[in-house]
């Protein structure tokens, strides 16, 4: 598997682990010491993420991610990565489904234990601009 593969694979784990609720497997998908920023708060350590994303993310306002144009740029060592991904989150809306929220994660990734997880994950809401 080439990085770009990996990391890709680590992009799309997010989306099927967090839909269907796997969040001890979502959460691994972090190091130890990653940070994910979202809605202004920075949110530190694999179980503060976890914490998070459980509370945000209970069985009825779970919805799918889809995610597309995974720009991934690697370092110069082959260790780390950077990548923009667009993403849209179709919700449970009003007896319905609709697109509940949209925008762009920005991340650094590392390749850790064999495999590529996230450092660092910021969601960026269609409008917003990155902070890091």
């Amino acid at each position: 598997m080439t990085p770009e593969e990996g990391i890709r694979r680590t992009l799309a784990l997010y989306c099927q682990l967090c839909d269907d609720g796997r969040f001890d497997e979502w959460a691994d998908l972090y190091v130890d010491d990653a940070e994910f920023h979202v809605m202004g708060i920075t949110h530190r350590g694999r179980a503060a993420i976890k914490a998070f994303i459980e509370k945000g993310q209970p069985p009825e306002r779970r919805g799918k991610h889809l995610c597309a144009n995974p720009l991934i740029d690697l370092d110069e060592g082959g260790t780390g990565a950077r990548a923009v991904t667009d993403y849209v989150f179709v919700g449970r809306a009003g007896g319905g489904l609709a697109i509940t929220s949209a925008g762009r994660y920005h991340d650094r990734l590392v390749l850790d234990g064999g495999r590529w997880r996230f450092a660092r994950r910021e969601i960026v809401f269609m409008g917003d601009q990155p902070t890091g």
